[in-house]
């Protein structure tokens, strides 16, 4: 690719607004973003960082990226992605396999979704999420698909363990039930 936009609130762990664009020619990206007005003054050979970002006011982002990279490292990096995306996986196994849910989406990277379902196939999804943030042991959020509402796993921090997929699973087991028999 020439070019590529991402964010570093995913997987860097990163305030969220630490966007950043990559480019293979960087007199195209100066380009497309320099600005310039007759009371402005040019940095001559320096690279001024206002002709690549869009906002000249904006806080030092790219310092919480790369004290983020440097911290983890290539290996690092890597590391935390895989795992995030083994305990999306085993949150979603462990979820679906539960009387009432009904796995709609298996994470291939760290994101699923799982729809719920009391006796009546009254769709208690929104009630389930409520109940297991309100329980304090995991959040998750809610969302539509195919004009079902559903619950959407996401993990990405760095710290999520083997200890809080079970948690998280034990919560979501706790409130399906009792949810299941307040519908029944």
């Amino acid at each position: 690719a020439d070019s590529w936009a991402t964010d570093g609130h995913k997987w860097l762990n990163t305030p969220y607004d630490c966007g950043m664009a990559i480019t293979r020619d960087p007199q195209a990206h100066s380009a497309a973003m320099r600005m310039t007005a007759a009371y402005l003054s040019r940095g001559g050979p320096v690279r001024d960082p206002m002709d690549f970002t869009p906002e000249w006011s904006r806080r030092a982002r790219s310092l919480p990226t790369l004290a983020a990279l440097m911290e983890l490292g290539r290996d690092g990096l890597a590391a935390m992605v895989d795992r995030c995306c083994d305990h999306a996986v085993a949150i979603y196994d462990g979820i679906a396999a539960l009387d009432g849910a009904t796995g709609i989406a298996r994470p291939t990277m760290n994101q699923g979704l799982i729809r719920f379902d009391a006796k009546n196939g009254n769709n208690i999804s929104d009630a389930v999420i409520a109940a297991i943030n309100a329980s304090g042991e995991a959040f998750l959020s809610g969302g539509t698909w195919n004009a079902e509402r559903v619950m959407r796993i996401s993990v990405c921090g760095w710290n999520t363990s083997a200890n809080d997929v079970a948690r998280t699973v034990a919560a979501a087991s706790k409130a399906l039930s009792q949810l299941k028999q307040q519908a029944d």
